[in-house]
């Protein structure tokens, strides 16, 4: 009986002190962790969330970026911190469900379980995009160019494990081609190169390519997403051109760490949610070439086990280690 009440007290101690951080949540500054290198599509739309949060919450909101191993080293940072509210992680979901499933990464920590789903905050379309050189002015030409030489045209990415790369083994499934993959560490040193000619083609997100549509020097042939995408209204869906069983975006959003008091998880995911609804913030991101796109927490945690169970079968399927 004794080491039931002690127990029974202990807990209640506890429980009573979840209920007292919950209830004075927030009282000092809440760290995003971006996983990824500053100027990035991720960091971006962190810093627009980060700019009216404190809006809402009443407290000073801070972008820290923590980049490396493909968002890996951010994301265990995250999966450590104190479950209290004031660390949370802003990340590309699809990357760290794609880090969770291929054989080759490191398992630092175990994605999802090691997070709470907070909100998503920003969707991102994915645009094929080739060099103007390689000779190709349609899907069509590409395939076919593609095919006439497997293995010869080269893809970049953000490195081995990112959603670029498993969009692209995602595409080379769906199109009966070959590709070669040149990994780099990062979308920009990918797009810079592809810009000088250095690679053929890329599959990533119209935020990080659109700056350059009116260079000249890349064409887009295609867009990922179930429709036409406003800021570009001219490039067809790959859905359009035939290739089926490829809708894809890329999303943004919000995790905080296993164990963080249910009610400050809800008021965060609520705060999120009100700056997605924001006439400004939605602009912003459609400039962009994003979308605004906030979820629950219930929603997010299932849209978790989604991306895993998506990129674990394309994983599969390609042979990616």
């Amino acid at each position: 009986m004794k080491w039931f009440l002690k127990t029974s007290g202990a807990l209640c101690l506890i429980f009573s002190s979840t209920l007292a951080l919950a209830a004075s949540w927030p009282a000092k500054p809440i760290t995003l962790v971006v996983p990824y290198p500053p100027g990035g599509a991720t960091d971006f739309s962190a810093r627009i969330y980060a700019q009216y949060l404190p809006k809402l919450l009443g407290t000073t909101v801070v972008v820290e970026n923590r980049a490396g191993a493909g968002g890996e080293i951010g994301a265990e940072a995250v999966s450590r911190a104190a479950p209290d509210g004031y660390t949370m992680l802003f990340g590309a979901i699809g990357s760290h469900a794609i880090n969770s499933v291929l054989p080759s990464k490191p398992k630092t920590y175990k994605f999802p379980d090691a997070f709470e789903g907070v909100s998503f905050g920003t969707a991102v379309p994915l645009v094929v995009a080739v060099r103007n050189g390689l000779g190709v002015n349609t899907l069509d030409e590409l395939v076919s160019k593609i095919k006439e030489t497997p293995g010869k045209i080269t893809y970049g990415s953000a490195g081995v494990g990112s959603s670029q790369h498993m969009a692209a083994e995602k595409f080379q499934l769906a199109t009966g081609t070959k590709l070669l993959h040149v990994p780099y560490k990062g979308s920009g040193p990918a797009v810079t190169d592809l810009l000088g000619g250095q690679i053929d083609m890329v599959i990533d997100t119209l935020t990080t390519l659109y700056p350059q549509i009116k260079s000249g020097k890349i064409k887009f042939l295609a867009v990922t997403t179930a429709d036409r995408v406003p800021t570009i209204p001219d490039v067809p869906t790959l859905k359009e051109l035939n290739v089926k069983d490829y809708v894809l975006t890329t999303n943004y959003g919000l995790l905080a760490p296993a164990g963080t008091p249910k009610d400050i998880v809800q008021k965060m995911s609520e705060a999120m949610q009100a700056v997605a609804a924001q006439k400004e913030v939605q602009d912003k991101l459609i400039a962009s070439g994003a979308k605004a796109y906030a979820t629950t927490p219930q929603q997010t945690e299932q849209l978790l086990l989604d991306e895993v169970k998506k990129w674990s079968d394309v994983a599969t399927r390609a042979k990616v280690e």
